[in-house]
């Protein structure tokens, strides 16, 4: 019986490749220059792949550059700027006669409102009410006003150095003044200044304990005392 011709295409259960299939796979520089449209797809393609690399390359950089403190990226954080919101006129000293105050105590020394409240009345302040509060800001004390009363609460604060302003949206002119942890006194009756000046808003040191809410008005919830 006659063998079967070997199959020349297979050796050993692997195809074997010829010339003409490398020829048909692989094209020369006298095939591409004969096809412009294929040349321009193969510039085409790696400009692509240039691009691609250089943007994985440009992306590794900057992460390590973040992750070094090289770059930082800007965030919701309060920033300097916020001090902005302190109004920036010059006022008057406004005399104490005036001026409507309300004096309350968000510290724990029993009676405290009603003495400064006191101390007020004897500089010709018109006190209004006088009670217990409570408060998380940690400072001197707390002016607040509407912006009908700013230049009456430069004058508070003339009175009671180291104390500092909040707006609210009140349409009068009246001040409140919320004694806080860190209060000793007014100043003395002779010693207050009375030159014309700017109000002196919350600083780094004497924020509300909720920084991420400031600045903000702080909240006045009187209760007896």
């Amino acid at each position: 019986m006659a063998r079967r011709p070997k199959d020349l295409t297979v050796l050993h259960g692997h195809n074997v490749i010829s010339g003409s299939d490398l020829r048909a796979t692989f094209v020369d520089d006298d095939e591409l220059q004969a096809h412009p449209g294929r040349m321009r797809r193969r510039i085409l393609h790696g400009v692509v792949l240039v691009l691609l690399v250089g943007l994985v390359a440009a992306a590794i950089v900057v992460a390590l550059a973040i992750m070094n403190g090289q770059i930082r990226i800007p965030t919701a954080e309060r920033s300097q700027a916020a001090a902005s919101v302190c109004p920036e006129a010059i006022y008057d000293y406004t005399p104490p006669e005036k001026i409507n105050l309300n004096v309350f105590n968000s510290t724990s020394r029993p009676g405290l409102a009603r003495s400064v409240a006191g101390e007020f009345a004897a500089r010709k302040f018109k006190v209004g009410a006088v009670a217990n509060t409570t408060s998380g800001y940690r400072g001197v004390a707390l002016i607040v006003s509407g912006a009908a009363g700013q230049s009456a609460a430069f004058t508070v604060q003339r009175n009671l150095p180291g104390s500092d302003y909040f707006q609210d949206g009140r349409t009068d002119p009246s001040v409140d003044v919320i004694l806080t942890g860190d209060f000793e006194g007014l100043a003395k009756p002779e010693l207050v200044d009375q030159t014309p000046g700017q109000l002196s808003c919350p600083r780094e040191e004497r924020r509300i304990v909720d920084e991420s809410a400031w600045p903000v008005t702080p909240t006045v919830t009187p209760t007896a005392g």
